[in-house]
């Protein structure tokens, strides 16, 4: 693995970092208040290729590898935590598996536009009782014909209330367990199909976060993402590839946390010094840095394997917890260094500690990620 980024890759990441601190930046804070999805922010990210980083370019997308996606994702975050994963979630968990497991028709139809930011994608996997458990999905579809009718609801939909189409996982076999689970893509404006209400939450405000319903909801069998059965299969390969979007997303959360705490310590006067003379101040900023760095190689790590088509589950999930774990770190440190001033929503570390706690939660909490490395270290020894 060489370590050293390419010329296209530098390039990308300096063209994401004017574009986050002149078009993001400004509005983070906004966007955190006020809730309200940055629909003008994805249109502009859509112009540089950010909707569809690593799907090719025959498909509508950039044509870049996963490491340069890592990159975007994290450089998205360090500014503002909720359009990084707005982006994360249309890149990893609404294109990637059309992508890898759609046919000609569906690329067409179902991620063309979408990998140009045309139109907006989610994923529709979690529900009220099935989250950390995506075999016991309750949410149920019946074939019949050349159709498929939904019924059930779906929770915590990131993108959901913005999103042209869903991804949904539903059961049409229970009796199968795990291998009764299939993949549809449902669209916005399907009779039957409901957006219901948003969520509140404690951070990564601007997300659209809702609730979906499917009541007698009528999709075509043509929109079966691969066979019917592989669903579970397609919602975790897609989970894989998410998590390095999430890792993503917390290093670029910590990395703006630590550059916040920096800048602080160096002009916040205390004894007639500023604080960042203080020993105890060096520590904690040692800290940091090399917590965020370890993060960031791991992630890069993953998604380089993902990039060599190297099997890189368990690389995913060393990525997404260490990272999710030190972009809590890291910001709690963040705001210690601010004093009282980091816990007033006048200074950014506030809501970068509010929104890395979801990273240690979603696509799979800490806990699960823990369950999927012991089980490949004890199937290593």
């Amino acid at each position: 693995m060489n370590l050293s980024l390419t010329e296209e890759q530098q390039l990308l990441q300096r063209t994401v970092r004017e574009f986050a601190e002149s078009e993001i930046r400004p509005l983070a804070r906004g966007l955190d208040e006020t809730g309200h999805f940055p629909r003008e922010t994805f249109r502009k990210a859509a112009d540089l290729g950010l909707t569809g980083v690593a799907v090719p370019e025959s498909e509508g997308g950039a044509g870049f590898d996963h490491i340069s996606y890592s990159i975007v994702i994290e450089e998205i975050s360090r500014v503002c935590a909720s359009t990084g994963v707005i982006l994360s979630v249309q890149n990893s968990l609404y294109c990637d598996p059309i992508h890898r497991f759609g046919n000609e028709h569906q690329k067409k139809q179902f991620l063309l536009p979408f990998a140009r930011g045309e139109k907006i994608g989610c994923y529709a996997l979690t529900e009220p009782q099935a989250g950390s458990n995506a075999a016991a999905l309750t949410t149920r579809a019946v074939k019949k014909g050349d159709r498929y009718i939904i019924n059930g609801a779906k929770s915590w939909i990131t993108n959901g209330g913005a999103a042209d189409a869903a991804i949904v996982y539903v059961n049409t076999d229970p009796s199968k367990g795990e291998r009764g689970i299939t993949a549809l893509v449902v669209e916005r404006g399907t009779p039957g199909f409901k957006v219901g209400k948003e969520e509140k939450k404690l951070g990564i405000n601007a997300t659209a976060c809702t609730e979906l319903s499917f009541t007698d909801c009528e999709v075509p069998v043509d929109n079966r993402i691969g066979n019917e059965g592989d669903g579970y299969k397609i919602a975790l390969s897609t989970l894989d590839a998410g998590r390095i979007g999430i890792g993503a997303q917390a290093t670029g959360i910590a990395q703006g946390a630590l550059e916040q705490a920096v800048a602080y310590a160096m002009q916040r006067q205390a004894f007639g010094h500023p604080i960042a003379d203080f020993q105890a101040i060096q520590f904690m900023l040692a800290d940091m840095a090399t917590e965020i760095d370890a993060a960031r190689l791991l992630v890069r790590k993953a998604a380089w394997k993902q990039d060599t088509g190297a099997r890189f589950s368990m690389d995913a999930s060393i990525a997404k917890l260490f990272a999710s774990e030190t972009a809590t770190r890291v910001a709690h440190k963040a705001i210690q260094i601010h004093g009282g001033n980091g816990y007033s929503r006048e200074y950014p570390v506030e809501r970068m500690y509010r929104d890395a706690r979801i990273t240690e939660i979603y696509e799979g909490t800490s806990e699960i990620q823990r369950l999927i490395i012991g089980a490949w270290v004890l199937k290593s020894y």
